[in-house]
């Protein structure tokens, strides 16, 4: 037994299944999960000693990579000041000002401590600025465990949600509506039943949570003119994509602008963070300007704030995002093309410096029903294979995985001369 699994089995007396994230305890994929002592540029290291290239950089946020010297030379300066004072702090304003010029759909912002957190706020906020109760989501798209979130499709797609988590009220559910991510007929077809009631469309511009699927041509812009119609608002949650994908998130790369825009991830350089912003109209409706109650003990937490800030600075370094998409490709395509060459059913999507790899047969993922598509027990021998061969990858057939500006030529070719040794030894199996 090594390290891991003897924490592991530590872990499992006094932690609910071992972890603190239920993807965390490896159910995906089976066997014990790594449990990590350290993390340099590209690579993490287990509490065993092993190093592994790390393409999933805490589920997204350390774009620079793992104890960037940028980042830890701003934290620890600002560490010895203090790490919480439950008041206002000159480095929130900073943060806040440099997201309002960088994300122009955002004059207001308002600091929080999760994801999670700023999805309940936003959803909060959008029914108290249009005094309506409905929200339409996407099946498959995850927006963090708040009741009214948990909600998975009805019969026939098209219909009010239904709880999918012990502990979500129906009555919760009944206000949450779900249509099919990329299918914009599945969203007009809500609003012609409901849309005078319809508060919110909250959407992922880039679905990461079934994997890293793309939206089609005119979805993002469909949704847009919708809301545009009925007086909904449009809500973006860019806790993955908000600068993971262009430096003004995916509403500039896909050039459509929501009301309120999600933030998390990146902007905390690792820490735990969220956030939500939005228009002068919409956010004067939170307290203390509006009757829309919203609070926090730890919000803008000054350590968090700075690590933003410092990654928000390295990003905004000319030519970071190219030369990520770029280095990326060469990633993607190297093992498209060993896939091919081993005969295995292979697909793989890319935005910039985000990616989804998928064991099936189809020429393109546009839909939760192409996802469905993958060969899951082709992914978990590939998983484990990889693993073994130093390359940790998210583990699960149903999660994106990410590239940090510090994955360069070496850790790309390492990478792939893995993969080739993996595909032979998955093709003679089948």
């Amino acid at each position: 037994m090594n390290h891991s699994e003897r924490l592991f089995s530590k872990a499992q007396r006094y932690i609910p299944g071992g972890v603190n994230s239920p993807v965390r305890a490896f159910r995906g994929v089976e066997g014990t999960p790594l449990f990590i002592r350290s993390g340099k540029g590209a690579y993490i290291t287990d509490v065993d000693g092993k190093h592994y290239v790390d393409y999933v950089g805490s589920w997204g946020p350390l774009i620079v990579g793992h104890a960037h010297p940028y980042v830890i030379k701003a934290v620890k300066k600002v560490i010895t000041s203090g790490v919480s004072f439950g008041a206002p702090t000159e480095i929130e304003v900073k943060l806040a000002e440099r997201i309002c010029h960088l994300m122009p759909s955002i004059e207001l912002i308002r600091f929080v401590n999760s994801g999670t957190e700023a999805v309940m706020s936003a959803i909060r906020l959008a029914r108290g600025y249009t005094c309506r109760q409905k929200i339409i989501k996407f099946s498959a798209c995850y927006h963090g465990h708040t009741d009214s979130m948990l909600v998975a499709a009805g019969s026939g797609g098209l219909t009010f949600g239904i709880p999918n988590s012990a502990g979500v009220p129906e009555s919760v559910a009944l206000h949450t509506l779900v249509a099919e991510y990329n299918c914009l007929d599945s969203v007009k077809a809500l609003f012609e039943k409901v849309g005078d009631d319809v508060a919110a469309v909250i959407v992922e511009p880039v679905a990461g949570n079934m994997n890293c699927v793309l939206p089609k041509a005119g979805f993002l812009s469909g949704l847009r003119k919708l809301c545009d119609t009925y007086g909904s608002v449009l809500i973006f949650d860019e806790v993955i994509t908000g600068f993971r994908v262009a430096l003004g998130g995916a509403q500039t790369y896909y050039d459509v602008k929501p009301d309120i825009t999600i933030l998390g991830k990146i902007i905390g350089g690792g820490f735990p963070v969220g956030a939500f912003g939005g228009t002068k109209d919409i956010m004067e409706c939170i307290a203390p300007l509006g009757p829309v109650y919203q609070a926090g003990t730890l919000s803008g937490n000054p350590v968090a704030m700075t690590a933003g800030l410092a990654t928000l600075d390295l990003v905004s370094e000319a030519g970071f995002y190219p030369r990520l998409e770029a280095r990326l490709q060469i990633l993607i395509n190297g093992l498209g093309e060993l896939a091919k060459q081993y005969g295995l059913p292979f697909f793989a999507t890319q935005v910039v410096g985000m990616f989804g790899l998928y064991f099936t047969e189809n020429d393109t993922v546009e839909t939760e029903a192409d996802v469905k598509t993958v060969d899951v027990a082709l992914f978990k021998r590939f998983f484990h294979a990889m693993l073994k061969e130093g390359i940790y990858l998210a583990p699960s057939a149903f999660e994106s995985g990410f590239i940090s500006s510090v994955h360069g030529e070496k850790e790309i070719n390492q990478t792939l001369q893995a993969a080739e040794r993996v595909f032979r030894s998955l093709a003679s199996m089948r």
